[in-house]
């Protein structure tokens, strides 16, 4: 978000910059002629969403571009079941946009106020061994080369950009419209209940091979895994909501208003923090529901942390948990977010945390007002040693000679953006640490 004064700050308050310009584009022609007249004036650019990134991938210094405006529906190809937005489009307004045609997005991740193009950009994904990330639904896109020129990529033009184009960290240009493959609209059910870590962990890859959507939660110095079961209902099967007190209860009440109390409490008195997570641990996560997916898949997060995300081989994803765990009670910290554990299919993006292989995917957060640093450092060792690739979105401290092993279209990647950006016009500081200059 922009505040008074001009200066930007992410949701997670982990970066903030004072650009020289701010631009609000509302079409197609206005962003030309603002990357236009940035490359004239020799100012890098950057087009943000939301601001739901805590890494610097999103810190414009030069002109910042917020694509807030350039919203909406384009067109929709119901026999394709495919529809085309702006940019700038955020994906809690989609579903009311896709329902009058019967559609719904495959996936969603946990968090819905993101635009679409910060979401594909970035990696952002949700959980299910059958489905990829939010990128994968992607067959088709627009966006703004350096030279103010429109590039499409799609199945019949410029395809072999794809892959790259549909996950591309900002740096190749300023994406202005995406086109999904959606599905017929569902229900999801939702199981939600505490279980023992110990037989959650034992029997990980097949709980997320035989789910729909499996995913758990772990408060440390806790014995119990929180895991949230989705199963797929046919489009015309009826749901059953929880009923709305109950509902309020669990998501805001206990999911934000109490978290926000005891994250505090935990930050004044760290010794409370154990018996504080056994207490939450026994009052969340125990409920059975169903609705329509977009209110499944989302919730709402009104306490606010900073965040670190690895993805690791998913048969490394067992092991990789226990190693985080064990870093915890070695150095003795008391940490009061938990952790949290999803699965994602292999894809064949470029840049995809997912690339090649099927993955799983251990998040670790903290209080905004906690010092991360130890914790998550201490975490990122771990997870790197297990094969690990971060998330682009959120904070680690890799730079491109670590993460070109990781990948192997990386130097692909670098080339295509040589190309289409040769004088670097979309480049940042994170852009440059991750990449290379």
């Amino acid at each position: 978000m922009t505040r008074p004064g001009g200066t930007w700050e992410n949701w997670g308050r982990t970066e903030r910059v004072r650009p020289v310009r701010v631009e609000f584009p509302s079409t197609v022609a206005a962003v030309r002629r603002s990357v236009s007249a940035a490359a004239a004036r020799g100012l890098p650019l950057k087009a943000i969403g939301a601001g739901h990134s805590f890494s610097g991938i999103a810190v414009a210094p030069g002109v910042l571009l917020d694509l807030a405006d350039l919203s909406g529906l384009v067109h929709v190809d119901r026999e394709r079941a495919r529809v085309r937005l702006l940019a700038g489009t955020r994906l809690h307004r989609i579903p009311a946009l896709l329902k009058p045609y019967g559609l719904a997005m495959p996936n969603l991740g946990d968090i819905d106020r993101q635009s679409i193009s910060g979401a594909i950009s970035t990696g952002t994904h949700g959980t299910g061994l059958g489905f990829g990330g939010i990128a994968t639904q992607v067959v088709a896109a627009t966006l703004v080369t350096a030279d103010g020129a429109l590039l499409t990529v799609s199945e019949d033009e410029n395809g072999e950009f794809l892959p790259a184009v549909a996950l591309s960290l900002g740096a190749l240009g300023v994406l202005v419209d995406v086109t999904l493959q959606c599905v017929p609209a569902f229900g999801l059910r939702a199981v939600e209940r505490p279980e023992p870590m110990a037989d959650v962990l034992g029997a990980l890859p097949a709980r997320a091979a035989a789910a729909d959507h499996f995913e758990f939660y772990w408060f440390p110095h806790t014995d119990a895994a929180l895991t949230k079961t989705n199963t797929r209902l046919p489009g015309d099967e009826p749901v059953a909501p929880q009923h709305p007190v109950r509902a309020w209860i669990d998501d805001t009440l206990l999911g934000n208003t109490l978290h926000q109390a005891v994250c505090s409490l935990g930050r004044a008195l760290p010794p409370l923090v154990p018996t504080i997570n056994r207490v939450s641990a026994s009052v969340w996560g125990n409920r059975t529901y169903s609705d329509r997916s977009h209110r499944v898949f989302a919730t709402s997060r009104g306490v606010r942390f900073r965040e670190m995300e690895y993805a690791v081989p998913l048969d490394r994803l067992p092991d990789a948990f226990r190693a985080v765990q064990r870093v915890i009670a070695d150095n003795g910290w008391r940490i009061e977010f938990p952790v949290e554990v999803r699965t994602a299919a292999a894809d064949d993006l470029w840049l995809s945390t997912a690339h090649g292989r099927a993955s799983g995917y251990i998040a670790v957060h903290r209080y905004a007002k906690v010092d991360p640093a130890a914790y998550f450092t201490a975490v990122e060792e771990v997870l790197f040693a297990h094969e690990g690739r971060p998330h682009w979105g959120k904070m680690h401290t890799l730079d491109a000679a670590a993460l070109r092993d990781r990948y192997p279209r990386f130097d692909d990647f670098v080339a295509l953006r040589d190309r289409l950006d040769p004088a670097r016009l979309f480049r940042n500081v994170y852009l440059d640490r991750v990449l290379g200059g």
